[in-house]
């Protein structure tokens, strides 16, 4: 199935990994639901714990697609080798989508408090960081 979908996009012109342009979703959608949950302790801005939550939803959404096209360009270009960086990327994710999933049910956006919820949304940014870290240092040495 890998080489089939890797077939078609040389097919059509695209010789690049597909994975890298799946990443921006769920990291830019962390950094934003990170970016709004704190911004909605400043005064007059608890409504942007809402904004914040729906960041969190998109960018869970954006997790499976990421993941899978991470999984083909493994397949492809590292032809499934385990590689001490790919265990840790797989392990960052996993553990990125539980935390998203945990944030989505508990959390209340309409009653933003600063406590472990909001701890929450911290561990999942600290979680994209060394997402992207190592798969810079995967590509990029």
């Amino acid at each position: 199935m890998t080489e089939t979908i890797f077939e078609f996009l040389a097919k059509i012109g695209f010789h690049h990994p597909v994975h890298p342009a799946f990443t921006h979703v769920p990291m830019g959608m962390v950094i934003g639901a990170v970016t709004f949950r704190f911004a909605s302790f400043l005064p007059r801005m608890k409504m942007l714990a809402k904004t914040g939550y729906y960041c969190l939803v998109l960018g869970f959404l954006g997790l499976f697609p990421t993941i899978f096209t991470g999984y083909l360009d493994w397949q492809h270009r590292y032809y499934g080798e385990w590689e001490a960086l790919i265990i840790i990327k797989m392990v960052l994710a996993a553990l990125l989508g539980i935390l998203m999933v945990v944030v989505m049910v508990i959390d209340d956006p309409e009653d933003p408090r600063l406590d472990r919820k909001t701890g929450f949304y911290f561990i999942m940014i600290l979680l994209a960081v060394g997402l992207g870290y190592s798969g810079g240092e995967l590509v990029f040495g």
